[in-house]
């Protein structure tokens, strides 16, 4: 039975490890994001009464 002879699978494991751990990341690090977080205001917004016009 060829599935329990470990010596082809491993290397294919450490392939696909070294693959994922040295190719892929750098990759979806150097992604930005469309829009850049933007600072809140320190100021509470003024908040006035509401004229309701059925009323």
């Amino acid at each position: 039975m060829p599935q329990l002879n470990p010596t082809p699978w491993f290397i294919i494991l450490v392939f696909s490890w070294l693959i994922f751990l040295l190719f892929i990341p750098p990759k979806v690090i150097s992604h930005e994001t469309p829009n850049q977080p933007s600072h809140q205001s320190t100021e509470k917004a003024q908040m006035g009464a509401w004229t309701w016009l059925w009323h």
